[in-house]
């Protein structure tokens, strides 16, 4: 009954939004039009609810042949393929807003899993992959709150001469699936609220811990 809820919840609160943000979103627009190389929507093919593939919406942070560059599909910090606008649309989360359009089309949630590339989803390990996605992805959820700082964790990975990919498949993604596992075992309006509400916080006090203090049988991260 709850998902039907929160169906409609989405389709009110994006919608909404959508409207509210239009000074925001609007300038953006003009200004990736104006600067890097020109384009302004980057959609590529995301995994989504009950492992269906779909196309995720962002503003255009990098350049265009940025998967095929050095670096791959691993983005770090100050990573050179950013565009002029990206930092900043990066590190504010702007650059997520058009995924309010995925929401109200009913291929994300506003709370749930971030959804990810197939190559990334094939790096859970098996038993996450059978449920992660048993509820809509999200524009936000636990795992992005706790991993607010994951491109300066795959940074200094590089930086040790380390595989990036190997700390992805050995240390992140397993307690990202663990996490989420805990989302959906206590999804409830009340906790989409709170992670509404710390995702807001944290934008601010990046290095809060309001997440485990509000959460306190949330698995604790490991590093």
């Amino acid at each position: 009954m709850y998902k039907v809820f929160k169906r409609g919840c989405d389709i009110i609160v994006s919608g909404i939004a959508l409207v509210i943000l239009a000074p925001i979103l609007i300038p953006v627009m003009i200004g990736l039009k104006l600067t890097g190389e020109g384009y302004i929507w980057y959609k590529q093919e995301r995994i989504g609810y009950r492992n269906k593939p779909f196309l995720i919406w962002k503003f255009a942070t990098m350049l265009e042949n940025s998967p095929n560059m050095s670096g791959g599909v691993i983005t770090t910090k100050k990573d050179p393929r950013i565009t002029p606008m990206g930092g900043f649309l990066r590190k504010s989360k702007i650059n997520e807003l058009p995924q309010l359009i995925n929401i109200f089309k009913g291929d994300m949630s506003v709370v749930g899993p971030r959804p990810v590339m197939q190559i990334s989803f094939e790096a859970y390990p098996k038993p996450v992959q059978q449920v992660i996605y048993n509820v809509r992805p999200g524009l936000t959820g636990i795992g992005s709150i706790i991993f607010r700082d994951e491109e300066e964790l795959i940074t200094a990975v590089k930086n040790k001469g380390e595989d990036p990919w190997a700390f992805y498949s050995t240390a992140i993604y397993p307690f990202k699936g663990a996490v989420e596992h805990w989302y959906q075992a206590h999804e409830s309006f009340v906790v989409d609220v709170k992670i509404i509400m710390i995702t807001a916080w944290v934008l601010f006090n990046p290095t809060s811990a309001m997440v485990y203090r509000w959460f306190k049988e949330l698995p604790k991260r490991p590093f």
